[in-house]
């Protein structure tokens, strides 16, 4: 999941108006751009209690909402696209990750199941067609499928 800067955190942000200390306001600039789960691993251990003070003071937010027919019809895109991506690059040669793949794919119903998706597809590409070739897939799914295209409206 990746957390939204709120109007406070872009005030911080202007030149001349720190208020948070040298890690709280770093953690506020990689926020934008980094999973959740990344920004707490981050300062050996001290990321989650960063996240948690820069939520509690109203600098980071959780993810609003989405229409849920303007997400299902993104959702459907993605699924679309990847199972293409399924067919074309795995099913010829190897057809039960491709069949796996397209199991998983069917099943996964909100942005989380299809994000797990995408990373078991890229491990897969990676097995069969080396690191580079899913590393530059990797690349090319990146805005189709980031969280915040699979949540926002």
């Amino acid at each position: 999941m990746f957390l939204q800067r709120t109007d406070k955190a872009q005030q911080e942000l202007l030149p001349g108006q720190r208020q948070l200390s040298l890690r709280e306001h770093s953690l506020l600039l990689l926020a934008e751009n980094m999973p959740r789960a990344q920004l707490e691993q981050m300062y050996h251990g001290q990321g989650q209690l960063l996240v948690q003070r820069l939520l509690a003071a109203g600098y980071l937010a959780l993810p609003r909402s989405p229409n849920t027919a303007a997400s299902s019809t993104n959702l459907h895109h993605v699924r679309m696209h990847m199972l293409d991506l399924c067919e074309r690059l795995l099913a010829e040669r190897w057809h039960d990750t491709a069949q796996r793949l397209r199991q998983q794919l069917r099943k996964a119903r909100d942005a989380e199941g299809m994000l797990h998706a995408r990373e078991q597809f890229l491990q897969a590409v990676q097995l069969h067609a080396g690191i580079d070739s899913a590393r530059r897939l990797a690349r090319q799914l990146e805005d189709l499928l980031a969280e915040r295209s699979l949540e926002t409206v």
